[in-house]
């Protein structure tokens, strides 16, 4: 027994929605954006892991809202990255909550932090912010990307 189906233009609409644009914009899955707003910081460890994933998966990272401090900088790593013109970027040196870290850590810990910068701005930090354990060197979106990060579409 066979059976007839009819389906309207809606329905074709739907169906083609569903079945033709997929494959209209190529194989695999739709790129993921992640919007980071508002963010103070956190753990190296666990911001610089999460970095790794993004990358890995080929995420974008759009860097918006009043701030970006500390480990937040980081996302600066992404593969895809954007940075909003007025958002303000915080950097520091790498404590433990605020205590300074034996020798060997912060190097190490300094290191991990820079990798995630442009060159121009890993220079920086190393020569002058990372030396800075209260408070932040701030710099502005506007700066960053005169420094080469890609500003954010629909930013004003």
């Amino acid at each position: 027994m066979s059976r007839t189906f009819r389906i309207g233009t809606r329905g074709l609409i739907h169906l083609c929605l569903i079945l033709c644009i997929p494959m209209a914009a190529g194989s695999g899955p739709a790129q993921i954006v992640h919007v980071v707003r508002n963010d103070m910081g956190g753990r190296i460890d666990r911001r610089a892991a999460l970095v790794e994933t993004l990358r890995a998966r080929g995420d974008r990272v759009e860097i918006r809202g009043r701030v970006c401090l500390s480990s937040c900088t980081l996302f600066l790593g992404a593969h895809d990255v954007c940075v909003g013109r007025d958002t303000v970027f915080g950097f520091h040196g790498p404590s433990l909550w605020g205590l300074p870290l034996d020798h060997p850590s912060f190097e190490y810990w300094s290191k991990v932090i820079a990798s995630h910068y442009t060159p121009v701005l890993r220079d920086w930090y190393l020569e002058v912010a990372r030396h800075r354990l209260h408070g932040y060197h701030r710099l502005s979106g506007r700066q960053m990307i005169e420094l080469g990060y890609e500003p954010c579409r629909n930013d004003p």
